[in-house]
């Protein structure tokens, strides 16, 4: 239970007697800086929204994505958190066999079993510092593949693939009838942004649908807005007909229409999230017993590199201290060697570094 999700605090709090307000959570993939206050201030102000329906089509939410991602708004479809929308592509995708590029979200798996398809894993090598071997994967995608999933920048790995690989992707399973669903939670931490961001290439691919949430850029699990992209008017037409009226609701609404517009909170987290995750990596690389991969996200992934050790042992000391960080062995391919935590403020990044390097040392 303590190692299935980031960020699950009341588990951890009732496990280990901490109270959840003092623990520093490196697990959750959350943005340090918090709920940009601009938004807050203007919630605050207007909270007689929830005595209202929501706009039905979401017009406005819509607008502000569409400005925020360059997507046609026709194009984009909202939900109740991206794992509504993860949930409801794979059941209209109706394949036989999923491939899930791995390791990665559980959930996927899970909605993909719960749908009745069949999955096998397409495994990110250790070897390739867990880079995507585009060749192998496409040799992979054979007739019996009817879906493709695959996390951009990967969770847990932090790693990245380009839109001219995706497009390469894209060509052989458009010409194969494969559905291709991507997953850029975390897109928004990354440098290179416009040379990975899948979202141009939905207009040219209709077999493609990209996915997005607020809940780790814009720190809001809790308003549980998602939402996608996609050309396939197919699908678009059948998710209208199976969603649930009113999905995402009127404080979720309103706050998306001003999150996506906040430039300075998302150029402020960009920044931090660079500095901190650059400055991490190598001083991480200079401890012994480790090995540190490169990361396109908020997140870092670690192996210990000795035996005295294992990433068990390190949760539980480390939570000691109130520090929480991602036990990773729970990942498929990954075992009790694999740590992983994200990017928090600069103190907090120093503290756990003072305390990995005790522990590794």
């Amino acid at each position: 239970m303590m190692h299935q999700h980031g960020g699950d605090l009341d588990a951890i709090q009732n496990k280990y007697h901490i109270p959840k307000n003092e623990i520093v959570d490196f697990s959750g993939n959350i943005n340090p800086l918090g709920f940009p206050d601009s938004v807050k201030q203007r919630l605050a102000k207007n909270l007689d929204i929830v005595c209202v329906y929501p706009d039905k089509n979401y017009t406005a939410l819509r607008k502000a994505i569409s400005n925020y991602t360059g997507a046609k708004v026709e194009h984009i479809v909202v939900g109740n958190g991206s794992t509504e929308l993860i949930s409801t592509f794979i059941k209209i995708a109706q394949a036989k066999k999923t491939l899930i590029v791995a390791p990665a979200y559980s959930e996927y798996e899970r909605e993909v079993t719960l749908c009745g398809s069949q999955y096998c894993y397409f495994a990110l090598e250790e070897k390739q510092q867990f880079c995507l071997n585009v060749s192998k994967l496409i040799s992979a995608l054979t007739s019996e593949i009817g879906l493709l999933i695959l996390c951009n920048p990967n969770n847990p790995t932090g790693t990245i693939v380009t839109k001219i690989q995706l497009e390469e992707i894209l060509q052989h399973c458009s010409k194969n009838n494969i559905s291709v669903m991507i997953d850029e939670t975390y897109m928004e931490f990354c440098e290179n942004l416009e040379e990975c961001c899948a979202i141009p290439l939905a207009e040219k691919f209709d077999n493609l649908f990209v996915i997005r949430g607020t809940s780790k850029f814009f720190a809001a699990p809790g308003i549980r807005l998602g939402y996608g992209i996609s050309s396939n008017a197919v699908f678009l037409e059948t998710l209208k007909q199976n969603q649930d009226p009113w999905s995402v609701n009127s404080i979720a609404a309103f706050a998306g229409e001003l999150l996506f517009s906040d430039k300075e909170f998302i150029q402020q987290t960009k920044t931090l999230i660079s500095t901190e995750r650059k400055r991490c990596i190598e001083q991480l690389r200079q401890f012994q017993n480790m090995t540190v991969y490169a990361s396109s996200s908020n997140f870092i992934l670690m192996k210990l590199q000795t035996n005295a050790i294992n990433s068990h042992k390190i949760f539980e000391k480390l939570i000691q201290k109130k520090l929480l960080v991602r036990d990773a062995s729970s990942f498929a391919f990954l075992d009790d060697t694999f740590l992983r935590f994200c990017i928090r403020m600069p103190e907090q990044n120093t503290a756990l570094l003072q305390q990995l390097k005790e522990l590794v040392e």
